[in-house]
């Protein structure tokens, strides 16, 4: 049989309408994920990713909990397209073939579409969190006296900033830098994650074939790439708390600032403890599971293909 051609414009496709579709449908759990890690001990506006989501509602109003929504719509398209699409490309020219990959080269090749999509992965959360966390600093300023004062790494006020200003007052100060600030910590939680979850969705959907050739029933995809995604969201969650310390640029008089990921460890075990890297953990793994699950339907649906075979083929 012939080793099947992977089609990369049809999966830049599937993965770009996976982003838009998973990040629309779990966007207010991510912004509860970023005000609860954001927060330290002694100076906490929520206790749950509920009470988050009611007091931000009531606060905000409903889109109050879309937040960032925008950055993270314009650039989760080809985010997921590269993460996606990377996979399958690495996947496709590291089987021997077409026979089934061992657990290392699945391993490889989910570490080469974690380091791929860090180029729009990093610039994207950047912005995205300095727009998620603005209402928390608000709040803050509004409901506790003593947290009133701000201490800004960047010079964009915490109320009501845009990612154009952001951006701008970024590229003005520290250039393009600016926007890779947390790149490390991105990598190292993106590349363990896709070292995780791809091998562990393939496993688990492989499970869900009738023979060795058909594909799994959607309802499997989803399921896998749900229980994959959890896992590696859980797994992860620690690196991922240090990263959205570090990319938080303004914060609360009380609320510390870091050098690097290996000073941001040392302050959170020394005054919150090693729980501290939990922060989050559910809110991200009910983030992650359904936006993979989602990716992996539409993904194995081939809605890419589809809409590419409505074009006019040429001819060699």
């Amino acid at each position: 049989m012939a080793t099947k051609q992977v089609s990369l414009p049809a999966k830049l496709i599937n993965g770009g309408i996976a982003g838009l579709v998973g990040v629309t449908c779990v966007f207010p759990i991510d912004l509860a994920k970023t005000r609860l890690q954001n927060q330290k001990n002694g100076s906490m506006l929520y206790t749950s990713m509920s009470d988050c989501i009611i007091k931000t509602v009531h606060s905000e109003g409903y889109f109050g909990m879309y937040r960032g929504a925008a950055v993270n719509l314009a650039l989760v398209t080809p985010e997921k397209a590269i993460k996606l699409a990377a996979n399958d490309f690495f996947r496709h020219h590291l089987s021997r073939d077409g026979q089934k990959l061992t657990l290392l080269r699945e391993m490889l090749a989910g570490c080469g579409a974690g380091m791929c999509q860090v180029i729009v992965t990093t610039p994207m959360e950047m912005l995205k969190i300095q727009l998620q966390d603005a209402g928390r600093i608000e709040a803050q300023r509004r409901l506790m006296p003593q947290a009133a004062e701000v201490s800004p790494q960047c010079p964009v006020e915490a109320k009501s900033p845009t990612a154009m200003q952001i951006t701008r007052e970024l590229l003005k100060t520290k250039g393009i830098a600016g926007l890779y600030t947390g790149l490390g910590a991105t990598l190292l939680r993106d590349v363990p994650f896709s070292i995780i979850y791809f091998p562990l969705f393939a496993n688990l959907n492989s499970l869900g074939r009738h023979e060795a050739d058909s594909p799994a029933p959607f309802y499997w995809s989803f399921l896998s790439g749900c229980c994959a995604g959890s896992t590696a969201a859980v797994a992860v969650n620690p690196v991922d708390v240090i990263k959205t310390r570090l990319q938080s640029l303004t914060k609360g008089s009380q609320e510390e600032t870091y050098s690097g990921v290996t000073d941001c460890i040392r302050r959170i075990l020394r005054h919150e403890g090693p729980s501290a890297f939990l922060k989050g953990a559910y809110c991200r793994a009910l983030v992650i599971a359904p936006l993979f699950g989602i990716a992996q339907v539409v993904y194995f649906l081939g809605v890419g293909e589809f809409l590419l075979g409505f074009l006019p083929q040429q001819n060699n």
